[in-house]
This record gives structure tokens, sequence and C-alpha cells, in this order.
């Protein structure tokens, strides 16, 4: 706020200069103009003195010539000077033109109404833009402290009422991923819980036949080999408990939704487009895109687009960052998006796992990620009915998004 009176002050400061510069420009002017009548008056005058007559065609300025015979010399509604010359005196008369007169009116009132025109505008900026944004500020830094209570002020300005509709749904959002969060690990707790609880009985059984066997409590060698059966069954037991643990600590860590629709194909790549060619276009990196056929694709559009995003962060961070191309083609009723990305430097053999979740590649070294990009792909694709898969040609790294056409 204290920056927007600083600029208020500027304004206000630049139309009084202005103004005092045009003034003082007008006012040197309008003396030039003046002189102008008594130049020719002075002629005038050595005119009448020179030939005791006058040509008052000679002086376009001058509108009359009057003497002592022709009534009083002085007026007061006229303008004039006073000359003697030959021992008669004379009433030399001149008119201003409008634009003398009005030469401080009409460019005043002007600059006026710019400095009344631009002080509304600024005040308008001040209630309906600034002020809207000030009682924001705060609401991204609570949010991000994770304070989901923060008072959001509705606003019905143009300029700011989607915005804060939008971070009222980001908050609501936020707020729903933490309660599922929270009921998730309750869950799991209670699950790991119930389940250690559960894997204490066959444990407790296998000591026990063990501490039999190694005290040879069992001479007859059926007892023995039924008491190692016992064993191998409780083993088991905990082997499918451990399963249990494993699933449930590696099961639905993150939330995909999948919302279907139809999107064309050209509103998903300029999408990309709008996103990608200014960051390309600073850090040199060719992005090619060449001509494609437009299509209907049965897919949810935000969804497959953060797929592409993801691809083409993945080439951004593990490629040579000298050239990036999306391909296009159909095949089956599928249209079949692929994102290559020259210095490729992952090994055939770890094709297989890239897909996993956090599973990084030999070339992720040094490479800040969580080798989730593609694992999210994976899931994105199956539950849009569509698939992806990756391979390597000529020293390039290739992933393509199979996605269905309508």
């Amino acid at each position: 706020m204290k920056a927007f009176r600083k600029l208020c002050a500027a304004v206000l400061l630049l139309m009084i200069g202005i103004a005092a510069f045009m003034n003082i420009g007008l006012y040197r002017s309008r003396q030039t103009f003046d002189g102008t009548y008594r130049v020719e008056a002075k002629r005038l005058a050595d005119e009448i003195r020179e030939t005791g007559s006058y040509d008052l065609a000679k002086y376009p300025h001058l509108t009359g010539v009057f003497t002592e015979q022709d009534g009083p010399l002085y007026q007061t509604d006229r303008q004039y000077v006073i000359l003697e010359e030959n021992g008669t005196r004379y009433r030399v008369e001149y008119e201003r033109g409008g634009s003398i007169r009005n030469a401080f009116l009409f460019p005043n009132l002007a600059l006026g109404f710019i400095a009344l025109t631009a002080v509304a505008l600024l005040f308008y900026i001040r209630r309906h833009i600034i002020m809207p944004f000030g009682r924001l500020n705060d609401v991204p830094k609570e949010l991000a402290k994770g304070n989901l209570a923060v008072d959001i002020p509705e606003e019905k300005s143009r300029f700011f009422g989607k915005f804060t509709w939008g971070v009222n749904l980001l908050r609501e959002s936020i707020e729903e991923s933490r309660e599922k969060e929270i009921t998730q690990q309750r869950d799991k707790k209670l699950l790991l819980l119930s389940l250690s609880h559960d894997i204490k009985t066959p444990l407790s059984a296998i000591k026990l036949n063990a501490k039999a066997l190694a005290k040879g409590l069992y001479q007859d060698e059926a007892k023995r080999l039924e008491a190692a059966e016992r064993i191998n069954t409780r083993a088991d037991e905990i082997e499918s408990f451990v399963s249990q643990i494993t699933q449930a600590a590696s099961q639905d860590f993150m939330d995909f939704e999948v919302v279907p629709g139809e999107v064309f194909l050209s509103v998903v790549i300029q999408k990309i487009l709008a996103r990608y060619v200014p960051q390309f276009a600073m850090s040199n990196t060719e992005f090619a895109v060449p001509k494609y056929e437009d299509a209907i694709l049965v897919c949810d559009p935000d969804r497959l687009a953060e797929c592409l995003q993801n691809l083409i962060e993945n080439a951004i961070k593990y490629g040579d960052g000298k050239r990036i191309e999306l391909r296009f083609d159909r095949m089956d009723g599928c249209e079949l998006i692929t994102v290559v990305n020259t210095g490729c430097s992952l090994e055939e053999k770890e094709l297989p796992q890239i897909f996993e979740s956090f599973h990084r590649g030999n070339n992720a070294a040094g490479v800040h990620g969580n080798g989730l990009g593609l694992f999210i792909c994976k899931r994105l694709m199956s539950l849009m009915n569509g698939e992806v898969f990756a391979e390597i040609q000529d020293g390039c790294f290739q992933v393509t998004l199979v996605v269905r056409l309508a």
C-alpha cells in the first residue's frame, strides 16, 4: 500500500510539473505575441513620421488608428497604445485573437481533465485490484504452513472473484486430502497393529516346537516330523502376514482420480506448447512438434496433460537438453503420443522397472527426483483405459502414451 501511495504522489507531482512547464511556455508565447502588436505600432509611428500618412493594411495585427478629432483617445473597453508623432497623438487599437485569450484556459482544462482521469483510474485500481489482493496476501503463506482454517474473504470483483474461488477450492482440496491421509494412516496403523498381534501366535508356536526339537523331547521320528511340519505351517502363516503388511504399506499411497471425458488432441497439445515453448526458448532446447491430424480423445483432459508434462519434465531432467520432440501416430483405434529426448544414458535392462514406484535408473545420479513420474503416468493411463510404454532407439529415450479415440 505504501508503494501505491508513492505512485499516486509521483503521478500528482508529474501533473503539477507538466502544468508548470506548460504555463511558463504559454506565458512566454503570450509575451512574444503581445510584442508583435508593439512592433507593428512602432513601425506605424515611423511611417507617419516619415510620410505623414499610413497604410493600415500593412499591419495585420492592428485594427484601427484614431486621433483626437475622432473622439476621446482614452477608452476603457479597448486594447490600444498611444503614439505621438509630428505633434499629433494617435490611438492605435489592436485586438488579441481568441487563441490568445484562451491560451491558458483550454490547455489547463485539458490537463486538469487528464489529472482527474488519472486520479480516478488510480482510485479504481486501488479499490478493485490492490485492496482485494492485499486481503489475500497472507492466504498462500498460511496454507503453506498448514493452516487450513485461514479466512479467505469473498471477492465479487471480476478481477479476483475467480481467483478467490479457486484458492478456496484449493484449500478445501488440501483439507480433504489431509483428512484422507489421516484416515489412511490410522487404518494402516490399526492393520499393522492387528497383523503384528496375529504374528505373535504362530511365532510362539514356532519357538515352542523349535525348543522341543532342540531339547530332544520328541524321541519318535514321526513326532519330530510332525513338529517340523507345524513349524513350516506357522512359518507360512507369518509369511502371509508379512505379505499383507507389505501390501498395506505400498498400496494407494497416492490418490488417483480420473474424470472420464473427451477432448480434442489439438487442445491438449496447445496447452503443452503454451507451457513449454517459452521455457525451451530460454534454455535453447529445440522443441519439435510436427503437424498432426486432429482427433477426439477419450480421456481425462487434465490427467492426460499431466502425463505429458511428467514425460517432458523427465526429458528435461535426464536428456542432454539439445532436442525434445513430440511424435504422433494412429493405430487400432488409438492415438499414440510419443515424447522423445536425445542424450539417453539409461540401460536397456532397466526398462522393465522404470514404471515402478520410487524406482530411479542409473542415470538419476545427481538429479533431483523421487521416481514417481512414470509410475503416475502408468497408473493414470491405466485408469483412462490407455497404456504407456518406453523404448530406447538410436540414443534417444522414447515414452509413448496410448489414448483411445472417440
